[in-house]
């Protein structure tokens, strides 16, 4: 499978990350190994997650991704084969987000630790606090790579104003520059990031990893009315995409699929994967159907026709 540079980095990425938001929530230990196995053997090599997966759960306390990925690499022997990203700055009990210096140097232990690794290949801003200054996030994420804990650093979430001011900083204080961006970015959601930090992407050469790739499902088209809202966990979130714009995206998606005689998944995974300026999707999968999906949508080569008529159908 052919790889993907991310931005000016040395990690090279298959074209679609493996979401751990589901490990340790929908998905026990048992079932994350089995579809982390299935992963990596359609050729595919990075995987996503974040200290604070999955605490909105019952019962958890967040780090339970983390830590079947970390039990998972060690009972497989690959970790070399891995390009493994996690996040820091969520909420994980103190009742804001936080990237001040001392957090990010405190909380990069525990994830070590649970991903049970000596380094991580793409450490994230998650969130932004709104108030810690971008040089003293960026010395913290210095430090780490120096201390070779680290290897490269991205951003969640941030403003145009707070990633143009992070690029800003790096060139003029010689500090690590946010080499990856990782947005909310589908067929669905276009606009903030086409019309916000895109255009900032472009310019810098920064790569994009984009989360929401199936807007919660709702691109898989199987969710048609309101009356298919409980056919999973994740149905709730769908709600506001059935209008006549979801209608009018999920008709286009009808018919390219049945063109390439593929799934709506594998669509809408392949749209993301020619966008120009787009890395890799991140796609969360809790059955093996789920990840074929995935390898699919890598082998499917949408023509011009058939990414016009998906541009139009969810222009906004």
């Amino acid at each position: 499978m052919k790889q993907r540079r991310l931005g000016n980095s040395d990690l090279y990425i298959a074209p679609l990350v493996l979401g751990g938001n589901v490990f340790g929530w929908t998905l026990d230990e048992q079932h994350s190994f089995a579809i982390l196995d299935s992963f990596v053997e359609k050729g595919f090599n990075a995987i996503d997650t974040a200290d604070s997966y999955s605490r909105w759960a019952p019962g958890n306390k967040g780090g339970e991704s983390e830590t079947i990925i970390g039990k998972w690499m060690k009972a497989r022997r690959n970790r070399e084969r891995i390009m493994l990203i996690t996040k820091v700055g969520s909420d994980m009990g103190q009742g804001h987000k936080d990237i001040s210096k001392q957090y990010i140097l405190q909380e990069v232990e525990q994830s070590l630790q649970r991903l049970q690794v000596d380094y991580i290949d793409l450490y994230f801003t998650h969130w932004d606090d709104n108030k810690t200054p971008v040089e003293e996030s960026l010395s913290a994420y210095d430090k780490l790579i120096r201390a070779g804990k680290v290897r490269w650093i991205g951003a969640s979430n941030l403003s145009p104003e707070r990633l143009q001011a992070s690029l800003d900083a790096s060139k003029s204080k010689g500090l690590p520059k946010y080499q990856v961006f990782q947005p909310e970015y589908n067929l669905y959601d276009r606009q903030v990031f086409e019309q916000g930090v895109g255009p900032i992407c472009k310019q810098d050469n920064i790569g994009v990893i984009c989360y929401y790739s199936l807007a919660s499902g709702f691109l898989s088209g199987k969710y048609r009315n309101e009356n298919d809202l409980g056919k999973s966990v994740r149905g709730g979130g769908v709600k506001k995409y059935l209008n006549e714009r979801g209608m009018k995206i999920l008709n286009a998606l009808d018919a390219v699929s049945a063109r390439h005689n593929t799934t709506q998944s594998a669509v809408a995974l392949a749209w993301l994967m020619h966008k120009p300026g787009i890395t890799a999707p991140i796609a969360s999968a809790t059955k093996e159907n789920h990840v074929q999906s995935f390898a699919d949508a890598a082998a499917l080569q949408l023509d011009d026709t058939d990414m016009q008529q998906l541009d139009d159908a969810s222009a906004y």
